[in-house]
């Protein structure tokens, strides 16, 4: 079995991981958290939708790096400094998936966390996905 990682030069330079995880065979591509960064490692000031649409564009851009389509998503877990904002927005982040990954939904959980790595992020999202 192979592994390939894959670090697209759109996202922001990877340290300590890889944007992306090809593992060779069941093609089966582990997707990294992606929050609201910026080409330049920065996050992205804004609202909850926009930081979730910046955070969603980058984890498809991962995806779309290592072979794969929105459609591919298996899992994916939302990591949300504040759920009640989160549930509030719901409507809205709805729109913003749909928008951008469409309507074939992979399982995914929403979790509350007290903090991101990057301490302006809001959300961030991880997955796994399954390439044909």
């Amino acid at each position: 079995m192979s592994v390939e990682r894959v670090n697209p030069p759109g996202l922001s330079p990877p340290t300590g991981f890889s944007h992306a995880v090809v593992a060779g065979g069941s093609r089966v591509v582990f997707l990294a958290g992606q929050t609201a960064l910026d080409a330049d490692g920065k996050v992205v000031d804004g609202s909850l939708p926009e930081q979730f649409e910046r955070a969603l564009s980058n984890l498809l851009a991962a995806l779309a790096a290592a072979g794969g389509t929105p459609s591919d998503l298996a899992r994916v877990t939302v990591y949300a400094t504040d759920i009640a904002a989160y549930r509030a927005q719901a409507r809205e982040l709805g729109r913003i998936w749909r928008e951008l990954a469409g309507r074939d939904y992979p399982a995914m959980a929403v979790v509350e966390v007290v903090r991101l790595w990057d301490d302006q992020a809001v959300v961030e999202l991880d997955g796994i996905a399954v390439l044909p």
